[in-house]
């Protein structure tokens, strides 16, 4: 336990230090009409940076032997991210609609235990949802696939 958080808290240090570089080169102060792009990314990731330093020197003070995660412990969270996973590799291929209804459907088939006509309504008809609300409506494209293109979107 005391290696995983030592090695997440150092991880999230070097993301805070770029995200702080990347800041002073944007500029942190404030400006005629407000702040600056850095500004505002600055100072979370100085908030960041000394809490994970904090997280740091607390797990280098403890000595734990105790496993970062048991085997037990490990397939739930392995059963949501297999899923999400094979969601985000599916989006590239048949676009985000048909791959957020399949997605839906087997999570809330196989995690949920949900009966087919709930897990039939909602997988379809929240995909349907999401499409009116940001094409039609915002107008914003998101990755559609093959379906979309034979339906002419």
């Amino acid at each position: 336990m005391r290696t995983a958080d030592l090695t997440t808290a150092l991880i999230l240090i070097a993301g805070g230090a770029l995200v702080i570089w990347d800041s002073l080169r944007l500029g942190i102060g404030w400006g005629s009409d407000g702040p600056q792009s850095g500004f505002f990314p600055f100072w979370l990731a100085v908030l960041l940076v000394g809490a994970c330093a904090v997280i740091a020197l607390q797990a280098h003070r403890r000595a734990s032997d105790r496993p970062f995660v048991t085997r037990q412990q490990l397939r739930p969270v392995l059963s949501t991210l297999l899923p999400s996973a094979a969601f985000v590799v599916l989006t590239q291929f048949i676009g985000l609609y048909v791959a957020t209804m399949l997605f839906m459907g087997f999570y809330m088939r196989w995690i949920g235990r949900y009966g087919w006509v709930l897990v039939v309504g909602v997988s379809v008809l929240f995909p349907i949802a999401i499409f009116v609300i940001f094409e039609k409506w915002f107008l914003v494209p998101m990755p559609k696939g093959p379906l979309e293109a034979w339906l002419g979107y």
